[in-house]
């Protein structure tokens, strides 16, 4: 007679039904977890299920804004992996409540159910001391949850690029329209573009015990490239020619302020700050190995993977002539 199998552990993923979320959930089912997806609109989620087996990928409602929702999310779980997170605030869901606030109601939740296991995703730029609410909400999410949970892992990514990002689609959208391609500053601004299926893999190997407990590990790709550098890639995989035009700061504040007021605004005064930050993998980080190859990850390059899905940009999408328009 064969003994019984191990039974297959559960993972509750806030957030899931995400951008980063559907790669992370398609990397733990890959694996063989079961799969709780945590969201505010289980019917956005049900695009999921077919990355899993029958059954092994479950939508379920929670909102970070009322524990008593995150405690069902986290009742008979092994693991835990929070990526909500906002670009912009709007009503209810503003950085404090979100953000702040959001991670340790899930940190007091994991340890009243005992589950040990979790990944928080943060943002490189975090810093309890920021005046930019944005970085300065990650910071405290990810000590509110340590606090309860002083095990868990925080990965920052850089900016995170892939199939649905709103980063290069956006940018290769205005460049598909206009003849001009406006930016913020000089663009001599620092990224480091990190492919959503790398920091998925992140996830999904710190789940299997390959990240150090309570470690910040931050996530960027092979390259460092300023923020002008980033759109002439862009502009040579769509095969367009445009000119670079650049937005002083002191025009773009008065421009972002305005447009916070938009319902789902294309700039925020907040992300105009934040453009004149550099968005790189520290020394500290790097030295340490607290980075996608102190994983065992090999980050993909932007330039191998951007034509994989900017290719819709060009002139004639796919069977686009070689010259640039």
């Amino acid at each position: 007679m064969q003994p019984p199998s191990e039974p297959t552990r559960l993972v509750t993923v806030f957030g899931g039904s995400g951008f980063l979320g559907r790669h992370v959930v398609r990397a733990l089912a890959q694996r063989g977890w079961r799969i709780r997806v945590a969201v505010r609109r289980p019917d956005l989620a049900f695009h999921l299920r077919p990355l899993g087996s029958v059954g092994q990928i479950v939508p379920m409602q929670a909102n970070l804004r009322y524990p008593w929702s995150v405690e069902r999310a986290l009742d008979g779980a092994d693991a835990a992996v929070n990526l909500v997170g906002i670009l912009y605030q709007g009503g209810a869901q503003n950085f404090d409540a979100v953000q702040a606030k959001g991670p340790r109601t899930i940190g007091e939740a994991a340890k009243a159910a005992g589950v040990d296991d979790i990944v928080h995703v943060s943002a490189i730029g975090a810093d309890a001391n920021s005046d930019i609410p944005y970085f300065r909400s990650k910071a405290e999410g990810e000590a509110g949850l340590r606090e309860h949970r002083p095990d868990t892992v925080v990965m920052r990514p850089s900016i995170v690029f892939g199939p649905e990002d709103e980063f290069f689609n956006r940018f290769a959208g205005m460049a598909a329209m206009s003849p001009i391609l406006p930016i913020i500053g000089d663009g001599s601004s620092r990224f480091q573009p990190v492919f959503v299926g790398d920091v998925a893999e992140a996830v999904a190997k710190s789940l299997e015990g390959k990240a150090t407990p309570g470690a910040t590990y931050e996530l960027g790709g092979p390259e460092v490239l300023t923020f002008r550098e980033c759109m002439e890639l862009m502009l040579k995989v769509i095969n367009r020619r445009r000119k670079i035009v650049s937005i002083p700061f002191s025009v773009a504040k008065p421009m972002g302020r305005i447009m916070s007021k938009l319902p789902s605004p294309p700039l925020t005064y907040d992300q105009v700050r934040q453009l004149r930050l550099d968005n790189v993998v520290s020394e500290e980080a790097k030295a340490e190995g607290r980075t996608l190859e102190g994983l065992g990850i090999d980050p993909a390059a932007l330039e191998l993977i951007l034509p994989t899905y900017l290719v819709r940009f060009r002139d004639h999408g796919q069977f686009a002539e070689k010259h640039p328009v």
